[in-house]
């Protein structure tokens, strides 16, 4: 045999054994080989679907191909859907909440990344399964701070996943609705779904319990959730779900309104024919904003039922749900003290004394506070309560504010900002650049972290280094705080409820305007 052969044969047998036998597990379609970061076990890339390309492009995703017994290497992170990159943070985001540049994007993007200790497949460990955000146009299951080593650690096998952004996960058109059994768009949950089922089929192999499963998901990721619970499509496939700083807590335009602009959308694209636009190049798409044109879940009558019925749950599981002091829609707002207390007076003429027992203003920098947490209260928490009384369901629901800042560049500017808590739930602090951490952020982490792990394991946050958690009920508006620890506190402080209500607060900044000086 000549050299060349022989390495060519070396090779092939390479391929197909694995290093380390503990590296390898089976899956449905064919073994994996992983990596190993000292006690967990992670496989990147696992296909839960068919690529949606060609004449799947805008369809429901199909099961993976099988790849028999060739040992499918499952060592290196896939690329993301298509999206805009950049290697650069944005505002507050800095380069560990952004999705990696390398290695890039494409159209075959339905992956899955699984972090695992379980020593034997048998381990019937619960189950994270966590959703990204990003505005259903960007994100990716490999954003590094979703890095889920810490939390395996912590008993937990954790899946992040892929969906299709964009116009190619919402495209909803008349052609595309009579060719799919008269509904179109939501292609991006049904890869959800899909990923779901593929982990019922599968998690044993990596020491899951398909029966232990908890859906989470943050920003449009959280929206995604809501869709989940509100989709007899995903019915018994999970037992809990984590929603975080989610966009209008579950309202979904009707399919009609979508299939107008999508179809306007792919006139533009100057085809004639769905068929046609399934063959341009992904690079041609345009996105466009608005249901069924560029990234938004719609009320098809399928995946997501009737408008006036998509509030409800088709999964009555229990649900731990919050935001952070100063979300995308609820940032700081810098008043003096005579200033909130001229505006007390203004909105709530002679409720301003007991509005201000509860948001007091004795101070410029208690003013600003007491300003914040009432847009809190009004424009993230307000909605939670009105969800819980459409949804129709019995589970409980525990809710929480995190309102710790985490340090890093203009920290007193952007306060505790959309997606912050993500690096104190995935205790992955250590991948966070420029940011001086101290032992309060590692306690918050204890915390915050600990609070999901309860949650996924018992249904119940409470416990261990949390405090005991009530859910919420119509007279107990009980909420989480994490700060520099967690306490109980309120949704409306007691008896504030119809005091808060009946004044109107100034509209709500830009969140993308440039920020004032603090």
């Amino acid at each position: 045999m000549s050299r060349s052969a022989m390495i060519a044969a070396l090779s092939a047998l390479l391929l197909a054994t694995p290093v380390a036998a503990e590296q390898v597990m089976r899956v449905e379609q064919g073994p994996l080989s992983g990596v190993k970061d000292n006690d967990v076990r992670i496989y990147y890339g696992v296909p839960f679907a068919a690529p949606p390309t060609g004449a799947d492009r805008w369809a429901p995703p199909r099961p993976p191909h099988p790849w028999d017994e060739t040992v499918r290497r499952a060592d290196v992170m896939p690329p993301s859907c298509p999206q805009e990159l950049s290697a650069e943070g944005f505002m507050m985001w800095t380069s560990e909440y952004m999705t990696p540049v390398e290695p890039g994007v494409s159209e075959d993007c339905l992956f899955a990344n699984i972090w695992t200790a379980a020593e034997t497949p048998g381990a019937a460990l619960p189950v994270l399964v966590y959703i990204h955000g990003g505005g259903y146009t960007s994100g990716s299951g490999t954003v590094p701070v979703y890095d889920g080593a810490n939390l395996a650690r912590q008993g937990l096998v954790v899946v992040t996943i892929n969906y299709r952004l964009g116009v190619l996960g919402f495209l909803a058109h008349p052609e595309l609705t009579a060719e799919q059994r008269g509904a179109s768009g939501n292609y991006a949950l049904q890869d959800q779904i899909e990923a779901l089922r593929w982990i019922r089929q599968n998690i044993s192999a990596f020491g899951g319990d398909p029966a232990k499963v908890t859906i989470a998901g943050q920003s449009a990721g959280g929206g995604s959730v809501l869709g989940l619970l509100a989709s007899p499509e995903a019915k018994g496939l999970f037992r809990a779900a984590i929603v975080q700083s989610a966009p209008g807590m579950g309202s979904y335009p009707p399919l009609s309104a979508a299939e107008q602009s999508g179809s306007a959308l792919v006139k533009s694209w100057n085809v004639q024919s769905i068929a046609d636009a399934r063959a341009l190049p992904v690079e041609k798409l345009t996105v466009s904003p608005g249901p069924g044109g560029g990234g938004l879940p719609i009320a098809d009558g399928k995946v997501i039922p009737t408008a006036s019925q998509s509030l409800g749950m088709a999964n009555d599981v229990p649900v731990m749900t919050g935001y952070t002091l100063n979300d995308l829609f609820a940032p700081t707002r810098r008043v003096t003290a005579t200033e909130w207390n001229t505006e007390a007076r203004e909105r709530y003429g002679s409720q301003a004394e007991k509005f201000l027992r509860f948001y007091p203003g004795d101070s410029d920098a208690q003013a600003s506070d007491s300003a914040t947490r009432e847009i809190t209260a009004r424009a993230e928490m307000a909605p939670i309560l009105e969800w819980m009384e459409h949804r129709g369901a019995q589970s409980p629901v525990y809710a929480y504010l995190f309102s710790h800042v985490e340090p890093g560049p203009n920290a007193a500017q952007y306060g505790a900002f959309h997606s912050s808590e993500l690096p104190y739930m995935f205790d992955t602090l250590h991948l966070s650049p420029g940011r001086d951490f101290t032992e309060v952020d590692r306690n918050v982490v204890r915390q915050f972290s600990g609070a999901v792990v309860n949650f996924v394991t018992t249904g119940n946050p409470g416990g261990g280094t949390v405090p005991t958690w009530p859910a919420l009920d119509a007279e107990g508006k009980a909420v989480m705080e994490f700060n520099a620890t967690a306490k109980l506190s309120r949704i409306y402080p007691e008896g504030a409820d119809g005091v808060i209500a009946a004044g109107s607060p100034p509209a709500l900044p830009n969140p993308f305007a440039a920020p004032a000086t603090p």
